[in-house]
C-alpha cells in the first residue's frame, strides 16, 4: 500500500484502468419449459454445463422438441450435456428423437430396463432405446452422483428404491408422517422414476419425476433424509389421488422440504389438481408457487395470481419460467409471459 502510494497519480489511474476487471460469477440457470403437462427442465451451471430431465412428448410436429431449443438457444448452448430420463412414459421420453435430431445430446442417465407393458410405455421406450444406443446410456442408482464442474446432481430415487442413509444434516424425525393415510403400492413407471437433488452451494432444488406417494414418502418418513429444500418442482405435474398408490404430493413430503418457491408443471388440463395445489401453497414457509398453466381443475380458488403463471389461455403459447440462482441461496424467477420477476434472498 505504501508503494502505491508513491506512484504519480496519472500512472497509477493508468495501471488501474488496465488491470483485468473480474466479472461477476455467472448464475445456476433452470429453464421450466413448458411441455403442456409433460416434464422438460434445463438446467445450466455456471461452467456452461448442461443437464436436460426429460424431453417432453413425442408428437404436435416437434413442438416440444423446438420449445426445449428456444431454452437452449436462450441458455447460449449449442449442445446437451446430459439427458436425464425419469422414467419412460411419453409425456417424459417421447420427445427424445426428435429432439435428438435437433442437437447433440453427450449422454443418457436412466433407471434401467422399461417394466411397463403398455403400448404407449413401450413405443417410448423403443425410441428412447434407439437413440440412446447411438450415444453413452448409464444406469443410475440411488446415491450416485452426476458429475458436473459447476453444481452437484445427486441421484435420490431410481427403479423403485431411494437412498438409505440421510444427507449432511438431514435426518430428523418428520412428525407428519403419522397421520398419512396408507398407501398400496405403484406399480407403474411412475414409480421407478429416477428424483435427483441438485445442489449450487447453499440453493438446492428437488426433482422427484412423476414418483408417486408411497416412494416419496420413505424419503422422509419417519425421518426426513433430504433437509429443505429452496425451489420444489412439484412432484407428477400437481397430481393427488387421496389414499390411492398413483397420487403425489402428500403433506409429509413437502411440509418437510420446506420449499421458498414451487413451479409446477402442469397444463390447462392436466395436473394443478385442486388438493395438490392447496398442499404445496399452504407449505409453511412457502413464498410463491408459479404454475407453467392455468389450471381449469383448479379453478379461481386453486391458482396463484396471474403474474405467477406463465400460460393463462387454452393455446400452446409455450411461455417458460426461468430461474436463476446464486451460490448464497438468492435467486430470481421470471414468468417469460409478462416479464414479471420476483428476487427470494435469504
Amino acid at each position: 500500500m505504501r508503494r502505491l502510494a508513491l506512484i504519480p497519480a496519472f500512472f497509477l489511474g493508468l495501471f488501474l484502468w488496465l488491470a483485468p476487471v473480474e466479472s461477476a460469477p455467472k448464475p445456476l440457470q433452470i429453464y421450466f419449459i413448458d411441455v403442456e403437462g409433460g416434464q422438460s427442465t434445463l438446467i445450466v451451471d455456471p461452467q456452461g454445463e448442461s443437464l436436460l430431465i426429460d424431453t417432453g412428448w413425442d408428437d404436435f410436429n416437434g413442438r416440444d422438441a423446438d420449445r426445449i431449443m428456444i431454452a437452449a438457444k436462450s441458455a447460449g448452448i449449442d449442445h446437451i450435456d446430459d439427458v436425464i430420463i425419469t422414467h419412460y412414459h411419453s409425456d417424459h421420453a417421447g420427445g427424445v428423437p426428435q429432439l435428438a435430431s435437433r442437437i447433440k445430446i453427450g449422454a443418457f442417465f436412466d433407471h434401467g430396463a422399461n417394466t411397463e407393458t403398455s403400448a404407449g410405455t413401450l413405443a417410448s421406450y423403443a425410441g428412447y432405446a434407439k437413440v440412446a444406443a447411438q450415444a453413452k446410456r448409464v444406469t443410475v442408482k440411488p446415491g450416485d452422483e452426476i458429475p458436473f464442474k459447476g453444481m452437484r446432481v445427486q441421484v435420490l430415487t431410481s427403479a423403485g428404491d431411494e437412498i438409505s442413509a440421510p444427507l449432511p444434516g438431514a435426518g430428523q424425525a418428520n412428525p407428519l408422517c403419522a397421520s398419512e393415510p396408507a398407501v398400496p403400492g405403484d406399480p407403474s413407471e411412475n414409480s421407478r422414476s429416477v428424483g435427483v437433488l441438485i445442489t449450487f452451494g447453499k440453493f438446492r432444488f428437488i426433482d422427484l419425476g412423476d414418483l408417486t406417494n408411497l416412494r416419496e414418502m420413505r424419503l422422509v418418513c419417519p425421518n426426513n433424509l433430504i433437509g429443505s429444500v429452496e425451489l420444489y418442482l412439484v412432484t407428477h405435474h400437481g397430481t393427488e389421488h387421496p389414499g390411492s398408490g398413483d397420487g403425489s404430493n402428500p403433506r409429509a413430503v413437502v411440509w418437510a422440504l420446506h420449499p421458498r418457491v414451487a413451479v409446477m408443471n402442469n397444463s390447462a388440463i392436466k395436473g394443478g389438481h385442486p388438493v395438490a395445489w392447496q398442499i404445496v401453497h399452504d407449505s409453511p414457509g412457502l413464498e410463491d408457487l408459479w404454475q407453467l398453466h392455468y389450471s381449469i381443475q383448479g379453478d379461481k380458488d386453486h391458482n396463484s395470481p396471474e403474474q405467477f403463471i406463465a400460460n393463462v389461455g387454452g393455446d400452446d403459447e409455450g411461455n417458460y419460467i426461468k430461474v436463476s440462482a446464486e451460490p448464497n441461496a438468492t435467486f430470481t424467477v421470471v414468468n417469460t409471459r409478462n416479464s414479471y420477476s420476483k428476487t427470494y434472498t435469504k
